[in-house]
């Protein structure tokens, strides 16, 4: 018989008790599957702002200690902690973390005993992808030097803008790609020295392989590169922005940091193997994918280019388990806080080329499933570091006076939409840039390439819509001076030989005479709509024909056969 203290629940309490559990029961199922209904990505939210939160904790952390430590530093202690793990494969060769530490020491040795470099002056790094690119980075970090790279697909005109504007002490030029600074030499300034990875150079270059044969790889005291402010700049990677030339984004030490936590907010683990295609001198592969590699201690196969006849084969090759693809939002990791990203999409009128304001002066929020420009509100907490150089670069990215006095935004230059379940879509570029092969191509640059020609009188470009194809790809509206017939072989010698493949036009269309807006701008929306159809267009159409080495008129045939995706652009 069961004592007094053990009676079970009786009368109408067994009931009341049974009912609620019930009733909580129902309530959490109930709850459950309205927030899968509204909310169906709020766990993997949560988890991902929980990851940040303790990204940031850590850092903070960090500088609590007065131990400010940088990508170098983390790669270091990588290095010492796991020297034989594999951290590039490139083209079946594998780089250990040692072997990435030696030889980058050996790049700090070379410019210590054969140059003036100081710590805190700027290298411009002229390479593609492969493993020096890498190890020049790490070396001139090493000596606490700020790294500038440069876009390996520019030359020219736009290749020696791009050196003047981040004032580099010294050049650092890949093998391949020396035919392309002895092109600009004799313009190069004069106080920069030029090296190149090559046995055999030209007078007035030094050979850094030829150095690196012979020099030491021990370790660099550390005080050449510990930092004591993580806003000091770290590197230079070039952006087109919205118009004009390429421009020197300022990367601090404490912006890469938050970029090589991407993959690991995601989920990545050191076990991981990485499969990098993106160009280095783009933030989504240096920061966000070398980087990001560092902060897990993983591994990466480092390709030179894409290739999608390679990808699948290298994947099964390699084991590889994350593929970094280029998103529109990368480089935005790179420049806000990973800790609650703040912005705002506004209304924005594509004739005027200008954000919408209302009778107060104000902007406005786009709706949902509406284009809208995307821009970031800059505080202390927010900062925007600027571009190298002219101030008046970093002052037309502003946007004051948004949605009340004062207020300061960060113009970002894309127009996204927002869908119904908040993920961010990349729509288009605004001004004179438009997005092809992943580039930003400035249209004014093209111009000026093109009007260099002397039978052109006005080149207005611009970027039109192909099925199948992300992007927009370069289209150039053209007219003839009096009395100049057409050459389409020169048009053609013009752009490869002046611009990146990606920032030729495809399509030529020629005009009697330009249309402008009421500011006297060159009209570009009309163009953009029309497109390149001979269907809809009785201009005269060009197309971009890489064979013949020439333009060819773009006939019905031809139009067909790029809308049926039978020749690729």
């Amino acid at each position: 018989m069961a004592g007094p203290g053990s009676e079970l629940p009786s009368g109408p309490v067994a009931p009341m008790l049974l009912s609620w559990l019930t009733g909580l029961g129902a309530g959490m199922v109930f709850l459950s599957f309205m927030q899968k209904l509204l909310y169906p990505y709020f766990w993997d939210d949560f988890w991902y702002l929980l990851k940040v939160v303790c990204c940031g904790l850590q850092m903070e952390m960090y500088r609590l200690k007065g131990e400010l430590v940088t990508v170098l530093d983390k790669f270091l202690i990588h290095a010492k902690k796991q020297p034989q793990k594999p951290f590039i494969i490139y083209e079946g060769d594998v780089y250990t973390y040692q072997d990435v530490d030696r030889r980058s020491n050996s790049v700090a040795h070379v410019f210590l005993n054969h140059s003036t470099l100081k710590r805190g002056e700027t290298v411009a790094l002229l390479m593609g992808n492969e493993p020096d690119f890498i190890h020049v980075w790490f070396g001139l970090a090493k000596l606490g030097c700020v790294v500038a790279f440069l876009n390996s697909n520019i030359r020219g005109v736009s290749l020696l803008h791009c050196i003047r504007s981040c004032e580099p002490r010294a050049l650092v030029v890949g093998a391949d790609l020396l035919e392309t600074i002895e092109e600009i030499l004799p313009s190069l300034p004069e106080d920069t020295s030029i090296w190149a990875m090559k046995d055999s150079v030209p007078q007035g270059i030094i050979s850094l392989k030829g150095k690196l044969s012979t020099a030491p790889d021990s370790q660099v005291s550390r005080s050449h590169h510990v930092t004591s402010n993580l806003k000091a700049p770290y590197l230079y990677i070039f952006t087109s922005g919205t118009t004009g030339l390429p421009k020197a984004a300022v990367i601090c030490q404490l912006q890469a940091m938050k970029g090589s936590a991407g993959l690991w907010a995601f989920g990545c683990t050191s076990n991981d193997i990485i499969y990098i295609t993106l160009p280095l001198y783009h933030s989504a592969g240096s920061l966000l994918g070398i980087g990001g590699c560092i902060e897990l201690g993983a591994t990466c196969v480092l390709k030179k280019k894409f290739s999608a006849s390679q990808f699948w084969n290298d994947c099964k090759k390699y084991n590889v388990t994350v593929f970094q693809y280029i998103g529109e939002l990368c480089r935005y990791l790179c420049k806000q806080p990973k800790l609650f990203f703040t912005f705002d999409l506004i209304k924005y009128d594509f004739q005027k080329d200008e954000p919408i304001r209302n009778e107060q002066g104000w902007c406005s929020h786009v709706k949902k499933g509406e284009p809208g420009l995307l821009i970031s509100r800059v505080n202390a907490k927010n900062p925007f570091f600027g571009y190298a150089g002219n101030k008046k670069h970093t002052e037309k990215k502003m946007l004051c006076d948004v949605f009340k006095k004062g207020d300061v935004y960060f113009n970002t230059g894309d127009l996204m939409v927002q869908d119904q379940e908040n993920f961010l879509y990349f729509w288009d570029r605004i001004g004179d840039t438009f997005r092809w092969k992943g580039e930003n191509v400035a249209t004014t640059e093209v111009a000026d390439v093109i009007g260099m020609l002397d039978f052109i009188q006005e080149a207005n470009v611009y970027g039109v819509a192909v099925p199948d194809y992300e992007g927009k790809t370069g289209m150039a509206a053209i007219t003839l001076k009096p009395d100049k017939s057409l050459d389409l072989e020169k048009v053609y010698e013009q752009v490869v030989t002046f611009l990146p493949a990606y920032a030729c036009p495809r399509f030529l269309r020629i005009q009697e005479k330009m249309e402008t807006t009421g500011t006297f701008k060159l009209q570009k929306f009309q163009l953009v709509e029309e497109g390149f159809s001979p269907l809809k267009i009785s201009d005269p159409l060009y197309f971009m024909d890489n064979l013949k080495k020439s333009y060819i008129p773009l006939t019905k045939e031809i139009y067909d056969q790029i809308i049926l995706g039978e020749i690729k652009l």
